[in-house]
């Protein structure tokens, strides 16, 4: 008889922002892109580590890991527009990055590869994902910088359902080091 396969959850780490910042980021997605679907408010999110598919024991090991983190606190300031065309992805992002984020994701690399699984090999660029399947047109003009004091950081499940793409925050940790 076949195994049944261990049922998984989609998971990534992520800074997750509080009410005042997602209405900001949701405005600057107005601002910025015209005539084409919006990654919907509830969704927008600063992804520190893609994680994917993982079993409920490999999701205890990452809490555990995440939970030994000690990083500062810091702040960041979203104040650059951009457009991949491979994939095809409008963001918004920092043009500065502070060392508490490096710090904060080089740590949960270091958590996810205890737990087993391989960290992301492409280079970290921290961005806020507006829309996808978007032409570099779609891209329009400056805006003002939205300022983000990162207290604290979130495991969030990525849900697929007949409506779309959700994503639930699992679980926080308070960023309180040095």
């Amino acid at each position: 008889m076949p195994q049944t396969p261990e049922p998984t959850r989609r998971l990534f780490f992520a800074l997750w922002p509080d009410a005042a910042v997602r209405e900001a980021l949701a405005t600057v997605s107005g601002q910025q892109l015209r005539r084409v679907k919006r990654v919907p408010p509830a969704n927008l999110h600063l992804t520190l580590v893609f994680v994917g598919p993982v079993t409920e024991p490999v999701q205890q090991c990452l809490e555990a890991g995440a939970g030994r983190i000690v990083a500062p606190p810091f702040d960041l300031q979203v104040d650059h527009a951009g457009h991949w065309p491979r994939p095809r992805i409008s963001w918004i992002g920092p043009t500065r990055i502070p060392a508490g984020l490096w710090t904060l994701v080089t740590a949960l690399r270091e958590a996810q590869a205890a737990c087993g699984l391989e960290p992301e090999i492409h280079p970290y660029q921290p961005h806020v994902t507006l829309a996808r399947k978007t032409p570099s047109a779609s891209v329009v003009g400056e805006f003002g910088p939205i300022h983000w004091s990162i207290r604290q950081f979130s495991l969030v499940e990525s849900v697929t359902d007949p409506a779309g793409v959700r994503y639930l925050p699992l679980r926080g940790w308070a960023l309180e080091g040095q």
